[in-house]
């Protein structure tokens, strides 16, 4: 038995699988440094938090992500092709292009141009979110399936040690140094996804699915339309089948009720976690928290306690099901909004009450996270695993982040107390939906890979909680 634990950790010695920490390292630096983060220096800027709020909108650029992925699939960059491969070339120029935005952010300042540094912001936001369709493009087709839990176990660790970074740390550089320094050695930092990108190999080059299978439904469709354009046939070949076809299988899999449940389900689940999320730190700031005591209290120990809680949300799927974990974490999101509420109705700041809050925040994104990846996957089909995937990741952030962005005007109009509870009374509809469901989730086995990290990184992103 001892034999074969330690075999199953040498797949963490294997190189592609080692270079994931440094690579995950990459994709989470930027997400904190374009918002959380930069909530807080807004705030210190007197921005108003109506402002900030909409700061939350920037998220969007991770959201449709898939809208321009087809692009990082099939263009060829000039030169860098040649020299790096498709995948590689897309990372290269999506971590110095976030170096560049982070130290365009560095020189800027909230107090004059607030604008500038939203323009800015999203245009960090898009260059990340692009190397993360290209990174995860490579580490599907670096390695055989049997790695791929080994591959997100240590992009996962990597990523929350750049969340760390790119929020406790920055914020203490700030605190001693100023916010231009800060992001400026922020920048810096992305070259270690530079390094990585340099130092891994190109995977072979894999046939697509579009070349290899075409859907009857395609097929019938072009030959209706063989008159039309060569270039919108192609145009109208790519829409049906990465799209349509993926979609009239899930609705036909489930039924039209379920399916729709389902989706309903996946976009109200993280209501609460995400709403809060743009207001946590102009609260910590309202309520006379320092920076030291942010970084300390609000990142480092909340964020240990999220990586602690990525491994409980697995090992709570493997013991009591999908179903029950999806609802202990809509039970400890529920506790965290409320935990906030009392904390906003104290005269003031206590660490102790920090700590709480915060650490239960971020259990809640954890347990959430896992268990939300979980069901997402498992209601995909082998067939369209990727595509139905990237439809469902993007269906549950985008609700959210339209709250989110609105944040900021109700926590301005009814006032902190009001607002938590507002943001708690979020995680009901959800409640409600996962009751619908719950008989025809708890039959679904979730993949093994998928109990090692999960989506709630974005809301950490979006929210810095």
């Amino acid at each position: 038995m001892l034999t074969r634990s330690w075999r199953a950790l040498a797949v963490y010695r294997q190189p592609a699988v080692v270079s994931m920490l440094f690579l995950g390292f990459s994709s989470g630096l930027p997400f904190l440094l374009v918002f959380s983060t930069l909530t807080v220096w807004l705030r210190q800027a007197g921005v108003e938090r109506a402002t900030i709020g909409m700061f939350a909108w920037v998220g969007f650029a991770y959201t449709f992500e898939f809208v321009w992925s087809p692009v990082v699939d099939r263009v060829r960059l000039p030169l860098l092709h040649r020299l790096l491969g498709q995948r590689r070339s897309w990372m290269l120029l999506a971590q110095i292009t976030v170096a560049l935005g982070l130290l365009r952010l560095a020189a800027g300042d909230p107090a004059r141009s607030v604008g500038s540094m939203a323009a800015a912001a999203l245009f960090v936001a898009f260059c990340s979110a692009t190397q993360d369709v290209a990174m995860n493009a490579w580490r599907i087709e670096s390695v055989p399936e049997t790695l791929q839990g080994a591959m997100v176990a240590t992009y996962s660790v990597g990523y929350r040690i750049a969340m760390i970074a790119g929020g406790a740390g920055a914020i203490a550089v700030a605190a001693g140094y100023g916010w231009h320094l800060s992001y400026g050695a922020m920048a810096s930092l992305m070259g270690v996804g530079v390094v990585a990108t340099l130092l891994v190999k190109e995977p072979e080059v894999a046939v697509s699915r579009a070349e290899t299978q075409r859907e009857a439904q395609v097929v019938e469709w072009l030959e209706r339309r063989a008159h039309w354009p060569r270039a919108l046939r192609d145009l109208g070949e790519w829409f049906i089948g990465a799209v349509i076809c993926p979609l009239t299988e899930f609705f036909g899999r489930f039924g039209m009720r379920v399916a729709i449940t389902a989706l309903a389900f996946i976009g109200a689940y993280q209501l609460a976690e995400f709403t809060i999320g743009a207001m946590v730190n102009p609260f910590y700031i309202d309520h006379h928290y320092t920076l030291e005591q942010i970084a300390l209290v609000g990142k480092v120990c909340g964020y240990t306690v999220g990586i602690a809680g990525v491994f409980l949300g697995g090992v709570l799927v493997a013991r009591i099901g999908l179903a029950r974990t999806l609802a202990a974490g809509l039970a400890v999101s529920l506790l965290s909004n409320l935990g906030y509420a009392v904390l906003a109705s104290t005269h003031g700041p206590t660490l102790l009450g920090l700590g709480l809050v915060n650490g239960t925040d971020n259990l809640a994104l954890s347990l959430e996270g896992v268990a939300l990846i979980a069901y997402m996957s498992s209601l995909t089909s082998a067939k369209y695993t990727a595509t139905q995937y990237a439809l469902f990741a993007s269906l549950y952030a985008l609700p959210g982040k339209i709250l989110d962005g609105t944040s900021g005007f109700v926590a301005a109009r009814i006032g902190y107390p009001h607002f938590f509870l507002y943001t708690a009374s979020l995680c009901l509809p959800a409640a409600v939906l996962l009751a619908a469901l719950w008989r025809r989730i708890e039959p679904h086995a979730a993949p093994a890979d998928a109990l090692l990290t999960g989506p709630s990184a974005e809301r950490i992103d979006a929210g810095g909680g």
